[in-house]
């Protein structure tokens, strides 16, 4: 989808992120919009990665449907004839919406993202190979890179002022949250690790660390919101090819990782905006792995009808 497209749906336009584009469908319901576009190293490539909105959207809607019978979540629906029905106005923009759109109830999003991480990585291994905490609070000692947490670690994160997420103390959360608050994030949150963890080992992938977002509805019940356990808001790795005691090879945004780190290493870029140009090799390697994604945890290819 094309900027000028989304530029002509009949929406106001609440918000545009990296990779998103919030719409107000009224005062109960809003349109979930992700765009093609990639970002690495919090930087926005200029060209786009063909059918990671579709995957993004659709993985989500998959695992939505996976929870549905025991964590509440915000989607109405995402198949873009639903959409269509529920939006009329939306008609005319039905192909551009199509894989990529969702219709969600709309929600008072709490100001916490709920991490959980089942190994050593990211930021909690930066912080702990410092300082042998993360949060500020003590982990055993010995850890290594890449280690596996058992139990899997409840570690709420919030947003700086920077943009970039800040790691805080559990205790944290309930203080602004209120107890109650606190101990059910952190309920639905090990709730929807647990079954996405053993649902992706089963076909091969591990989930090593993921956040989620919730927000409350106008009856006061507590909903997942946003991506839920996709290859943007997860930790992919292989898992025959885990071993732990370094960093792991990611499965979705490697070869553009992989690439953008050769060319700092080459003084061709120095890692903030502009981006250097992708060329065709990596953009399409990059589809490749949100697709191959999408295949081995749902079972089936996505549908590219119409997209």
């Amino acid at each position: 989808m094309t900027a000028a497209t989304l530029d002509r749906l009949p929406l106001p336009l609440l918000r545009s992120g990296k990779v998103r584009e919030v719409y107000e469908v009224d005062a109960d319901r809003l349109l979930l919009v992700a765009s093609d576009r990639v970002s690495a190293f919090d930087v926005v490539m200029n060209e786009r990665v063909p059918y990671k909105g579709a995957v993004l959207t659709q993985m989500t809607a998959w695992w939505l449907r996976q929870l549905g019978d025991r964590v509440p979540h915000h989607m109405i629906a995402a198949d873009a004839s639903a959409i269509v029905a529920e939006v009329p106005a939306l008609a005319p923009h039905r192909s551009a919406l199509a894989g990529r759109a969702m219709l969600c109830m709309r929600t008072d999003v709490f100001p916490v993202e709920c991490v959980v991480r089942g190994y050593l990585s990211g930021s909690a291994w930066k912080e702990y190979s410092l300082r042998g905490t993360l949060a500020g609070e003590p982990l055993p000692a010995g850890l290594r890179q890449s280690d596996r947490f058992d139990p899997p670690r409840f570690s709420p994160a919030t947003k700086a002022q920077s943009g970039h997420d800040e790691n805080i103390p559990v205790a944290e959360v309930a203080r602004r949250l209120g107890a109650s608050v606190a101990a059910e994030l952190e309920r639905l949150s090990r709730l929807v690790y647990s079954r996405g963890r053993d649902l992706a080992a089963a076909r091969g992938i591990i989930i090593a660390d993921t956040k989620f977002e919730f927000g409350r509805d106008r009856a006061g019940a507590i909903r997942l919101i946003d991506e839920v356990l996709t290859p943007d808001s997860s930790r992919f790795w292989a898992a025959d090819r885990y071993t732990p005691g370094g960093p792991q090879p990611s499965f979705d945004k490697q070869p553009l990782r992989d690439y953008l780190d050769a060319e700092r290493r080459a003084g061709r870029w120095n890692g903030e905006a502009p981006p250097p140009a992708l060329p065709a090799h990596v953009i399409g390697a990059t589809s490749t792995r949100y697709l191959d994604a999408f295949v081995r945890l749902t079972g089936a290819p996505l549908s590219l009808t119409d997209l």
